[in-house]
């Protein structure tokens, strides 16, 4: 996890969740229009924040990266709607079990990693600024600016949509293939961003799967070196 970093969401949690009493959304929020204005909006599930074109730390997982029976025993244990605090432990543990490639990790498999990969890189000019990314088994990371002219929820439902359907295909099967919803943290600061990229490129040597963030061939520091 970021140290330096605060969360500026509602930390991600699986639809097994939010369809419950502990769904968090500003669609109940009473303030819901105040807070449109000032950029903040949700499907439903999770608050995000796309106020204005500032570049946003971005997690993305596989469906089936955390059990729902984990994540469910997590929200009983935290304060998950009042407590900032036990909203960070909560993203702190997700990103932990992400870390142990949980599930089915699709993106184990070099030509689902390459494609993810690929399609992020497809549109870096187009809809953003894409500075710094990961594939990982069973999530993604990235850190970008959307362009004045870009709506980030429409980037990531077309990002989803896309790569799910090219992942399908890869994998010869049918079904859920991303999470419902994305997590997303504004970066404030120079400071903020460079431990953001520092975190990203090196998470697979935190997760042992290669020894120094270059080795790892679906990233942005493998780039750097070349």
């Amino acid at each position: 996890m970021l140290n330096a970093g605060e969360v500026a969401c509602v930390p991600s949690i699986n639809s097994a969740l939010t369809r419950g009493s502990l769904r968090m959304s500003l669609i109940d929020s009473p303030h819901r229009e105040e807070l449109r204005t000032a950029g903040w909006h949700s499907r439903g599930y999770l608050p995000h924040f796309d106020g204005r074109a500032i570049p946003q730390f971005i997690t993305l997982r596989l469906f089936d990266s955390v059990p729902d029976g984990v994540l469910q025993r997590w929200a009983r244990e935290l304060d998950l709607v009042n407590s900032k605090t036990d909203q960070i432990i909560l993203q702190r543990r997700i990103e932990k079990y992400l870390d142990q490639g949980y599930g089915e990790a699709f993106m184990r498999i070099h030509d689902v990693a390459s494609m993810v990969q690929n399609e992020l890189l497809f549109y870096d000019g187009q809809r953003y600024r894409l500075s710094s990314w990961v594939v990982m088994p069973n999530h993604i990371h990235f850190l970008m600016t959307r362009f004045e002219a870009i709506v980030l929820a429409d980037v990531m439902q077309s990002f989803k949509s896309l790569t799910a359907h090219k992942a399908n295909k890869i994998l010869r099967r049918k079904g859920q293939f991303w999470m419902e919803d994305y997590f997303d943290r504004y970066i404030r600061n120079a400071n903020h961003f460079v431990k953001t990229v520092r975190y990203i490129e090196s998470n697979p040597v935190k997760a042992w799967l290669c020894k120094e963030p270059q080795d790892w061939p679906f990233s942005s520091a493998r780039f750097r070196t070349q």
